[in-house]
């Protein structure tokens, strides 16, 4: 689905990612750890191709097409598709209109926007400008609404637990499940995880401090982005309990080794 291939990224003169090499399969969710200021957000503004992350060396491969120069639309309607850590309030655009243009690529043609906002409880926002006195879950909410119409193969969450309540962590974890299902919701649902994994096609890249996602969601592999170096490659969980215990002081030991 995706490969990164020697990938250093400057934001004006600092380079924020120093030669990062990644591989997600088709199918497969990726949890991506790391301290503030390593570089996670970069990578993923610089996977959806926003200004101001200038790629200086490397390759960015988007099922087999070189997409590194490709403009944000571009690869939004190839299927990447983005939940933002903090996105912007945008004054004079209706929930109801954003969501409808998500859509309009979708594989799926008969998107029907007040189903969809039923499932996140997301009705009474429709009419709303975006963002305009959103709390954090209500925000969530709405990205994972606006992603739920898009449909993308490639699914980019910027730390989803970030500024959510216990009551909306619950559901804002089973749409992001069912997201990385396929769809928005499971093909199959009659059909094992274990079976689910050989036929589904999304795959997803997941930023998260906390680990809380890990609670909803069944990751495949993990990685830890220090200093824009990615390190210590290992089955999620495993990585989270050892950063619980121990601080990324390990992670920075072993990648200066």
């Amino acid at each position: 689905m995706l490969v990164i291939e020697d990938l250093h990224v400057k934001v004006g003169d600092r380079e924020v990612l120093k030669g990062l090499n990644l591989e997600i399969k088709s199918g497969e969710t990726f949890i991506l750890f790391g301290p503030n200021g390593s570089g996670k957000t970069s990578l993923l503004m610089t996977l959806m191709g926003f200004s101001g992350y200038k790629v200086v060396k490397g390759k960015i491969i988007f099922k087999g097409k070189d997409i590194t120069n490709l403009p944000v639309y571009e690869r939004a309607r190839m299927g990447i598709g983005m939940s933002f850590q903090r996105p912007p309030t945008i004054h004079g655009l209706k929930t109801r209109d954003l969501v409808q243009m998500c859509a309009k690529y979708a594989q799926n043609k008969e998107i029907d926007v007040l189903n969809l906002a039923k499932k996140v409880n997301f009705l009474d926002f429709l009419d709303r400008d975006i963002n305009s006195g959103f709390s954090g879950g209500e925000i969530k909410r709405s990205e994972l609404l606006q992603l739920m119409a898009q449909q993308p193969d490639l699914l980019l969450f910027d730390e989803p637990e970030s500024g959510v309540d216990l009551e909306n962590m619950a559901l804002i974890g089973k749409i992001v499940k069912n997201l990385l299902r396929g769809n928005g919701e499971s093909p199959r649902p009659d059909v094992p995880m274990k079976e689910l994994k050989k036929i589904r096609q999304v795959s997803g890249l997941i930023i998260t401090h906390t680990g809380y996602i890990l609670d909803y969601v069944n990751a495949d592999r993990g990685q830890v982005l220090m200093n824009g170096q990615l390190c210590c490659e290992g089955r999620p969980r495993d990585i989270l309990e050892h950063i619980s215990k121990f601080g990324y002081k390990e992670c920075v030991r072993c990648l200066n080794k």
